[in-house]
């Protein structure tokens, strides 16, 4: 595939240059192929959804959705692996909330993958969260002028645009994947209970080094995706594919990933230097107001 002049990899589901009956019809009826809780995409807004799963960056597709891991449920079969031994007979809950000793939520988790017995009752869990990528800029410009026209825009050249969209990984590990692992990922550790986190590849490489265990030692397991072109009948695609698996300690991975590195305390102070000289040449003016009232 040619490097794209414009940022969006996947809308509804298929390529922006797929126009087969089944990518019309998923634009035109704004459906999900990725076993979302209802036919429908629902992401940002249910009436208007920003159909967008997947960003290119660097002429690679970012997953910017957490339902699009969801294909085929590749990630649960991964996550069981991890949780559980085999020929365990298990079944996934999505959007289980979790409370602290308080009663408050700690917030939901993605999906909680249940191992029961014969009987069906319940004898072991484990949490799996699901980290898509943050997008900073617009995507629903691009989207939307895409979408006007889906067949004239599918190679449009949006690079000279204003707020040209891209993945966000600082704000999306440290906004959403260490709160996750710090209070959800607390009570299920507190609980000796695994975790498995699914995230894309290039927001993997983003993330601080992360010191290995072996599997059987290990809190927590970092599933490692990415989407690969493949031919399907006449039609070009994104699968979701698991190209890595990383095993680490709780406390560990927690430390590294919200220990932020220090930089240059020299680069600092130069910065204050040069806003105080700033200061001093341009003082504020200030003035008295006498008998205000």
């Amino acid at each position: 595939m040619n490097e794209p002049k414009h940022p969006l990899a996947e809308v509804f589901g298929h390529l922006t240059m797929d126009q087969s009956n089944r990518a019309i019809r998923y634009r035109s009826r704004r459906l999900c192929p990725f076993n979302n809780k209802v036919p429908n995409c629902t992401k940002d807004k249910a009436k208007n959804p920003l159909g967008v799963c997947s960003l290119f960056h660097q002429g690679r597709p970012t997953i910017t959705c957490p339902i699009r891991f969801r294909e085929d449920w590749l990630i649960t079969d991964d996550a069981a692996t991890f949780f559980f031994g085999k020929n365990t007979h298990w079944s996934s809950l999505t959007e289980v909330r979790l409370n602290d000793a308080n009663g408050r939520s700690a917030g939901n988790i993605d999906v909680v993958l249940v191992a029961y017995d014969d009987k069906g009752k319940v004898f072991d869990f484990g949490a799996l969260e699901v980290q898509a990528v943050y997008i900073s800029g617009n995507v629903r410009e691009p989207f939307e002028h895409y979408m006007s026209n889906p067949r004239d825009h599918a190679l449009m050249d949006w690079s000279d645009q204003p707020n040209y969209p891209r993945p966000d990984y600082l704000s999306s590990s440290r906004k959403r994947l260490a709160p996750q692992l710090l209070f959800k990922g607390g009570i299920l550790h507190s609980w000796r209970k695994k975790t498995a986190v699914a995230l894309n590849k290039s927001f993997f490489a983003t993330l601080p080094p992360l010191r290995t265990v072996p599997r059987a030692r290990a809190d927590i397991a970092w599933l490692i995706y990415d989407l690969q072109l493949i031919q399907e009948g006449e039609q070009e695609r994104f699968r979701l594919t698991k190209i890595d698996e990383v095993f680490t300690a709780f406390q560990p991975a927690l430390l590294s990933i919200t220990s932020p590195v220090p930089g240059n305390i020299d680069d600092f102070v130069r910065l204050l230097q040069e806003k105080l000289d700033e200061q001093l040449e341009n003082p504020p003016v200030n003035k008295s107001i006498e008998r205000p009232f």
